[in-house]
């Protein structure tokens, strides 16, 4: 019986399973580079995606959603140490005089949160890299949403060699899909287009008008003929 034994083992030792989640989420993180950082042009066809089987996309998924969280707190411990930080370079005359100034002082005291959140997730991820990029491009992207930053959609061709059930996990907000209603048809006509609707349909009354008068005088003509025939019987 597995009492108090959460998660999966993956048919893996306890420092295997461990390694093999962490090289998952840093690889996930690390498809966020930029096309320039590739050395062997080996660069994702989509963003913030990986494939994988979909077991071992549901372990990962929690250890992705940690270290998110704890980069989307830190955001604004980093944002108000700025107003105490300085653009001098280092070892120059402007940024020893800095060190020595209060200011270094505040600038590091509010940075502190900022420092530990950072090796947590070095910690977590055990890719300094990975860690890069998680705080400068993706933490930002998700600082309003409170949770739920990764999706995982199943795929319907298996692995090939195993037949494992395979799975995308993926950042949200990047593949979204998104419906559209369709445009309701406008039947509004310009002037243009109702004075030339309006000519033809007055064209039209007159024809049927006067094919209406020729099919009366027809008509009359055949009266006047019967009538020319009947009145010679009625002499005789």
């Amino acid at each position: 019986m597995r009492h108090r034994k959460r998660g999966r083992r993956l048919g893996r030792s306890a420092s295997h399973r461990k390694a093999m989640l962490k090289n998952l989420a840093s690889s996930l993180l690390l498809t966020e580079r930029d096309e320039d950082e590739y050395l062997d042009d080996n660069a994702p066809k989509v963003k913030g995606r990986v494939v994988t089987t979909l077991h071992k996309a549901k372990e990962v998924r929690p250890l992705i959603e940690k270290c998110v969280t704890i980069a989307r707190k830190s955001l604004q411990f980093e944002r108000d140490s700025e107003q105490y930080a300085t653009s001098a370079q280092r070892a120059t005359d402007e940024y020893r005089t800095w060190r020595k100034s209060e200011d270094w002082k505040k600038w590091a005291e509010a940075r502190g949160p900022v420092v530990a959140a950072r090796r947590r997730c070095v910690q977590l991820l055990g890719d300094k890299h990975a860690v890069t990029v998680l705080f400068d491009k993706v933490a930002p992207r998700f600082e309003d949403r409170p949770g739920g930053y990764t999706r995982i959609l199943r795929l319907a061709t298996p692995r090939l060699g195993d037949a494992g059930e395979r799975a995308i996990l993926e950042f949200v907000g990047i593949s979204d899909r998104t419906s559209t209603k369709s445009v309701k048809p406008a039947f509004d006509m310009s002037d243009e287009d109702g004075a030339t609707d309006k000519k033809i349909v007055d064209d039209a009354s007159d024809s049927d008008a006067s094919d209406s008068d020729a099919d009366a005088d027809a008509a009359a003509a055949d009266d006047a003929g019967e009538n020319a025939i009947d009145e010679p019987k009625k002499s005789e």
